[in-house]
């Protein structure tokens, strides 16, 4: 009998998933669903309610389906606790439709009902929560490194990084490349034209030197107006042939309120084998090219 009552569940499933959305919408339980139309809030939910009778059928909760369903209800801006409550008014749902056809059961076959549907949501409720907090301290970690308005390291990330890389190169005899950038001119575009456009220019130079990177290669920005990248596996021309990517780049974005740059290489081991070293270099290396420019 619990072989019909699954197949009964997932033949009704579209019926359950709409009840499941009027519990929702009764005293408000769900204030997402308010905003939606009457496919937006069923969303998945007939899909998943079959998935769950399968998984009534053998004993195990569709874990995959409710982080995808999770994943789905965030998406449309269901707040945490809003998933987690849809799933419990879905369980009442279930229940009821269970209680109706109780006759057609025995009692062991009504626990055993009761107890691998109470199991599967509980399971599924824990795989919600459990992914989004995994998500959320992913986040975190993400934010805790890197820089918010232009998405590249921090300055405290990219040395560590760059520590990391040159210990590696050092035990390895390998060669890296550090380039050290300074926008020219910069305070002036926060003078004239303002700091949301100094912010659009900072984020657009971002961008262009993450597009002019290899995937080995890394960038952070060091503070203000300043950028830095490293580049494994380099030889001692590595830098400026970046340095020329990146002004093509910067030349087809075409921004209006674009400033230039200036920058300064330094190499490793040849002219530094320290972080603090290749900085020095390359910072020297920097100055030297704004002054030969102003000249």
């Amino acid at each position: 009998m619990i072989q019909a009552l699954a197949e009964a569940i997932e033949q009704e499933a579209w019926q359950l998933a709409v009840a499941t959305v009027e519990e929702g919408l009764t005293d408000d339980q769900l204030p997402s669903l308010q905003r939606l139309g009457r496919l937006g809030q069923l969303g998945d939910m007939p899909t998943f309610i079959g998935e769950l009778a399968r998984g009534l059928r053998i004993g195990s909760p569709r874990a995959a389906q409710a982080r995808d369903h999770a994943r789905e209800r965030e998406a449309l801006g269901f707040a945490p606790r809003e998933i987690v409550t849809e799933f419990l008014l879905l369980r009442r749902v279930l229940w009821r439709f269970v209680s109706e056809r109780a006759a057609e059961l025995d009692a062991g076959e009504v626990l055993l009902v009761e107890r691998r549907l109470n199991d599967t949501i509980d399971r599924l409720v824990t795989e919600c929560v459990v992914a989004y907090f995994d998500r959320a301290t992913s986040e975190l970690a993400h934010e805790a490194r890197h820089d918010q308005l232009t998405g590249l390291l921090h300055h405290h990330a990219f040395l560590g990084e760059l520590e990391a890389e040159v210990e590696r190169a050092g035990r390895y005899g390998h060669e890296l490349a550090l380039v050290f950038f300074d926008l020219d001119d910069f305070k002036d575009v926060n003078d004239t034209l303002g700091h949301q456009a100094g912010d659009r220019v900072l984020q657009s130079f971002a961008g262009a030197l993450r597009g002019s990177l290899r995937a080995s290669d890394l960038a952070g920005r060091m503070g203000g107006d300043e950028f830095a990248a490293y580049l494994l596996e380099a030889d001692d021309e590595a830098g400026t042939r970046l340095i020329a990517r990146l002004h093509e780049r910067l030349e087809e974005l075409g921004d209006p309120s674009e400033v230039s740059f200036s920058a300064g290489t330094a190499h490793y081991p040849d002219d530094a084998v320290d972080v603090d070293g290749l900085f020095r270099r390359a910072d020297e290396r920097l100055y030297s090219a704004k002054r030969a420019s102003a000249t």
